[in-house]
Order: structure tokens, then C-alpha cells, then sequence
């Protein structure tokens, strides 16, 4: 059973940094492309960051280049986002996602299976 728990999401104030956080397991994690994503209220679901499953390769939506970091580490089975310079508008549940086995299409939202639960960032200005 494949499973991606979230965790790091709170309150920030704008400005700040946070470091999302996802384990997986159940899944023979290097062949995976990981994926962010995030739903802010009212609106749909987006992809944020994407790496591919050796972690050569990066993806940004042009919203997030040069404030989001997105890293994985083969090792310990975990991905990454690092966020810098917050904004309000940031504020949404982001997801980790994972695609694969080392599927070539990894900066495509559809290609994401397995989905976490979920954590919560909220950006106070």
C-alpha cells in the first residue's frame, strides 16, 4: 500500500520560509517522479514543482521559480519544498504526488497517481 504523508505546513507570515516534507512508502521510491501541488480555496488544484526520480531534473510553475526548492533524497524515501519569500498567496493545502515507475512525463500533472492527505500553509500579510 502506497502511502505520502505531508508534513511542515503552518501559519507564516509573509516574507518567511517553511520546508514542506513528505515520507512515502510502499513504493520503490528512486523510480518515482515526486510532484508538489497546491489547492487554494476556490480554486483548482495546481502543480507547483515536480523533480524526476533520479532528482537531475527540476519542473517550476513560473509562479513559484526563484522562491521554491523542490529536492528528494533517494536514500531516506522523502521529497522536499523549500519555500523563501512567502507570500499571501501562497496560502493553500499543497499535496506531494508521486508518478512513475520512471515515467518520462513527470512534468504533467495527469501522470501523478498517488497523492498524500494533505498539509495546510497559510501566509498572514
Amino acid at each position: 500500500q502506497v502511502q505520502l504523508v505531508e508534513s511542515g505546513g503552518g501559519l507564516v507570515q509573509a516574507g518567511g520560509s517553511l520546508r514542506l516534507s513528505c515520507a512515502a512508502s510502499g513504493l520503490i521510491f528512486r523510480a518515482y517522479a515526486m510532484g508538489w501541488f497546491r489547492q487554494a480555496p476556490g480554486k483548482e488544484r495546481e502543480i507547483v514543482a515536480t523533480i524526476n526520480w533520479a532528482g537531475s531534473s527540476t519542473y517550476y510553475a513560473d509562479s513559484v521559480k526563484g522562491r521554491f526548492t523542490i529536492s528528494r533524497d533517494n536514500a531516506k524515501g522523502t521529497a522536499a519544498l523549500q519555500i523563501n519569500s512567502l507570500k499571501p498567496e501562497d496560502t493553500a493545502v499543497y499535496y506531494c504526488a508521486a508518478a512513475g515507475p520512471y515515467d518520462t512525463r513527470w512534468t504533467s500533472p495527469s501522470q501523478y497517481n498517488y497523492w498524500g492527505q494533505g498539509t495546510q500553509l497559510t501566509v498572514s500579510s
